[in-house]
């Protein structure tokens, strides 16, 4: 198995490392929205769409924002429409992870096939729009999420005691998120503290919050580190109603697709509005 993850994940970083790094955004765009168009036809199979149907949303979720997209370009989207997004994941995470898993089923198949294609389309959208401005502004949120998530991991089995929502993920833990919350303050510190010697690292996430004033700027990390966790278990969520342990297996030795975005999902899209918001467009 881990040989197994280890290929992968070789594989994985020699498919988009290079795109990621390259200045022009529309290489980055074709990978990463054939990724969502991958996630689509997971999220529909969970879903229990039709075979047909979880093909077609595969490939209308890859291919329809990536050509509005390619005609657009990264011009950002209206700010009262980003913090509508927002407003819309708050209300959905709160709902379906109080409701649980098993009331997942009872929201109407139609309303959940929607909620995830447009989710998949927008954090793609926010995902280049990212991309766009740097590929250190794009790698700077993207670290938020994968810092909390290995903070949290370590922390719950170091300190884990109090379940965050055991019949969603057992092994999650108050402990674990706070942990993930501490590391992830400690980045933007560092981040912040190193971007003052090296003014390359400026053109980030953390150094544009910190511009704002700390009392901004951890409130603001400590809702980003929120969204990643709740991301990470609505789509948990998904799964065990699912009777899934994995979305798919697209991915030897770690999954689907799902299984590597789920946490990024809700966090691209309000990375994107608050950048918006505090004057961060390119």
């Amino acid at each position: 198995m881990l040989k197994q993850r280890v290929i992968t994940a070789v594989i994985l970083l020699a498919v988009l490392l290079p795109p990621l790094l390259w200045r022009d955004s529309r290489p980055f765009a074709v990978v990463t929205a054939a990724a969502m168009g991958a996630a689509a036809w997971e999220w529909s199979r969970l879903n229990t769409a039709a075979p047909a149907l979880c093909v077609a949303a595969g490939l209308g979720v890859g291919a329809l924002p990536l050509g509005l997209w390619w005609a657009l370009g990264s011009a950002p989207w209206p700010q009262a429409f980003g913090w509508g997004v927002t407003g819309v994941w708050v209300l959905v995470l709160a709902l379906a992870l109080r409701r649980g898993v098993d009331d997942w089923t009872r929201w109407a198949i139609a309303a959940r096939l929607l909620l995830g294609w447009l989710a998949l389309a927008l954090a793609w959208w926010a995902l280049v729009a990212l991309h766009a401005r740097g590929s250190l502004m794009l790698l700077s949120v993207l670290l938020l999420v994968w810092v909390a998530d290995i903070a949290a991991y370590f922390g719950g089995r170091a300190w884990g005691r109090r379940k965050l929502a055991p019949r969603i993920s057992p092994g999650k833990s108050w402990e674990g998120a706070w942990s993930g919350a501490a590391a992830v303050l400690a980045l933007a510190a560092a981040w912040v503290a190193l971007a003052d010697v090296w003014p390359a690292l400026q053109a980030a996430l953390y150094p544009a919050l910190a511009r704002q004033g700390w009392a901004v700027a951890v409130p603001v990390l400590l809702a980003l580190t929120a969204l990643s966790v709740a991301g990470d278990l609505f789509e948990s969520l998904v799964k065990r109603s699912a009777g899934a342990k994995d979305s798919s297996a697209l991915l030897p030795g770690h999954g689907g697709v799902l299984d590597r975005i789920d946490a990024l999902l809700p966090v691209l899209p309000v990375a994107l509005t608050v950048l918006n918001g505090i004057g961060g467009q390119r």
